[in-house]
């Protein structure tokens, strides 16, 4: 067996931007990829909570995440997501390299945020965002925002005021105006962008303003969502692929359930965004507000670590 190249957390941040990051995912959807084949997530219960395996394959490599989700792990001062990814050469499977698995999926999850972002946002004025969440997804999902849109204000919500704080202190280091506030903001917001581990909706969707945008990433479990029917029954809605949204998206599982939306709801997804095929003009403003829903998938873990090996081999 060939050494295996280790990649981890500081050296992702070394090789990969948040922009280049989107652009890699991007120029797999421009190739043709079709996401809606792409292998879909398995989820093992256990004691501490929940086993994920993400295997993919697409030209050049193959691979596999292993993710653990440990909802207790934060009280013991410990990440709630741990795990890592192993990239194996295509042709014949021979392992390539280790990465950190938390950290990958830290990096890509914003990348598919921002290629939707970049396509349903206006980009006519610097945009007013709130960000819930104070997580690592939150500090991701501010820098891959700033890669592809410019900000007039941030506005962090969090469970925990001096995190929400944190956050926002953060965010004026990279010159952004930004404050602590609550769900209220929403009230006038560009975009909104939901990663938290919340369960039930996290504000009230009739606030959401026609031509603003909703980005939510938070949960990939059928029955918990981070937006409401309300929002949800108005909007024009955009998935990564209907084939995993329809498993697991349960901010549309639950309105379906309901009643309140049918399958048909789903107006695009990221490829179509991605290749001009939506079919709303993303940089008019709408009558309906936008929102994108990611339950993440195992091609853009694939796509992110094949880009961070080659970076890590020169561009070899």
């Amino acid at each position: 067996m060939t050494d295996l190249l280790l990649i981890d957390a500081p050296a992702m941040t070394r090789l990969l931007t948040p922009a280049a990051t989107a652009d890699v995912l991007a120029e797999v959807l421009r190739a043709g990829f079709d996401p809606e084949a792409a292998p879909l997530r398995t989820a093992v219960p256990v004691p501490a909570g929940e086993l994920l395996l993400m295997p993919a394959a697409s030209g050049a490599y193959a691979g596999v995440k292993v993710a653990g989700v440990a909802p207790g792990n934060p009280a013991r001062g410990l990440p709630r997501i741990t795990g890592s990814y192993l990239l194996l050469d295509g042709a014949d499977l021979r392992p390539l390299a280790l990465l950190d698995g938390a950290a990958l999926t830290e990096l890509r999850t914003p990348a598919v945020s921002a290629l939707a972002v970049r396509r349903l946002a206006p980009d006519d004025r610097p945009l007013r965002l709130v960000l819930f969440g104070t997580g690592p997804q939150a500090y991701g999902h501010l820098e891959a925002v700033l890669a592809v849109s410019e900000l007039a204000e941030a506005v962090v919500v969090g469970r925990d005021p001096i995190g929400a704080r944190a956050l926002a202190g953060y965010a004026r280091t990279l010159d952004v105006p930004a404050r602590a506030g609550t769900a209220d903001d929403v009230d006038g917001a560009d975009l909104v962008v939901c990663c938290t581990t919340a369960r039930e909706p996290l504000f009230d969707g009739a606030r959401v303003a026609p031509g603003a945008t909703v980005v939510a990433v938070g949960s990939h479990e059928p029955t918990a969502r981070e937006t409401d029917t309300a929002f949800v029954s108005r909007a024009e809605v955009y998935v990564e692929a209907r084939s995993a949204a329809l498993r697991e998206a349960g901010d549309l599982l639950v309105p379906m359930a309901e009643g309140a939306i049918g399958e048909d709801h789903i107006a695009g997804t990221l490829a179509d965004l991605v290749n001009g095929r939506d079919p709303v003009d993303g940089r008019a403003l709408s009558r309906r507000p936008r929102f994108f829903k990611s339950v993440g998938m195992a091609w853009e873990d694939l796509a992110v670590a094949g880009a961070l090996y080659r970076a890590a081999r020169g561009g070899s």
